[in-house]
């Protein structure tokens, strides 16, 4: 049976796990900050020539990433794809599509702090706004 819907609960940094959690993604995150991505069509990971960089608008020599973009061919593929496999989504039972959409929301908030510490970076946010924008995310 689906649960009903409620708000997850803002991380409290007073306690001694949460802020340690947070510390323990932060310094993860950095560790990755420079890697490069590829585009992913159907499972392949696609590597190109062509990239993306990512910087962090708070620290402009800091790069998040580099993303591998697409050419109008990949671009296509892409498409067909999405294509395909809407149709086997639109097929796919409810309770199907919502234990998958259940599933991923686990992973989220298993891995939440560690998805708060790349928007930190992706988004600029510095010292103590680090901590206020952890407490908004999966919240809003």
């Amino acid at each position: 049976m689906v649960q009903p819907y409620r708000h997850e609960p803002f991380t409290d940094f007073t306690l001694e796990e949460n802020k340690k959690a947070m510390e323990e993604a932060l310094s993860l995150v950095k560790s990755e900050l420079g890697k490069e991505y590829p585009l992913i069509i159907g499972g392949e990971r696609i590597y190109t020539d062509n990239k993306l960089t990512s910087f962090n608008p708070a620290k402009k020599d800091e790069v998040v990433g580099y993303v591998s973009k697409a050419d109008k061919e990949l671009a296509e593929k892409a498409m067909q794809v999405a294509d395909e496999t809407f149709e086997w989504w639109r097929k796919s039972t409810p309770e199907m599509r919502a234990d998958i959409l259940f599933r991923a929301a686990a992973i989220v908030r298993r891995r939440k702090h560690e998805f708060n510490a790349w928007i930190i970076h992706e988004g600029g946010k510095r010292g103590k706004k680090q901590m206020q924008i952890s407490q908004k995310v999966l919240t809003s």
